[in-house]
């Protein structure tokens, strides 16, 4: 079966039983996005499924036949950051780094639909991302200053 990941076209066997996440990782090399608790709790391997934030972990590879998935990895465009990317970057976020692709992508997945969220509103779209360092103020001041980005046109 065919499916578009970073724009680019794969061929990958549909198996029934085979989540998104191992095809990324394992068969393809995309190894940004990150296994974290396999049952979609963490976030930690969140994607974008046709601009949607999806934990990889649990979607199954036979349902994608068409679909546009975008990675950690096809979040910039060429050598430009994302505003999300570079707004991580910027105010140091990282810790252990383990779960930030997933919070990055859901970050990103917010700002596409809601550029301007309130602070309850991005609280609402990250609650369900865990971070085991606790980098949660970080994090928050990061999707702040990326909205900002946006405003300012970096996006």
């Amino acid at each position: 079966m065919e499916v578009l990941i970073n724009g680019q076209p794969y061929t990958v066997a549909d198996e029934p039983v085979r989540p998104l996440l191992y095809v990324l990782r394992d068969e393809l090399g995309l190894t940004g996005t990150k296994f974290g608790c396999g049952a979609g709790i963490c976030g930690a391997c969140t994607v974008h499924i046709n601009g949607v934030a999806t934990r990889s972990c649990q979607t199954m590879i036979t349902t994608l036949a068409g679909a546009h998935i975008t990675t950690i990895e096809g979040l910039a465009e060429g050598e430009r950051l994302h505003p999300v990317q570079q707004a991580f970057l910027e105010l140091q976020v990282p810790q252990c780094g383990w779960c930030m692709s997933g919070q990055m992508m859901t970050a990103a997945a917010l700002l596409a639909n809601n550029p301007n969220p309130t602070h309850d509103e991005m609280i609402a779209a990250m609650r369900y991302n865990y971070c085991r360092c606790g980098a949660y103020a970080r994090i928050a001041r990061a999707v702040r200053r990326a909205a900002e980005l946006i405003k300012e046109g970096a996006a």
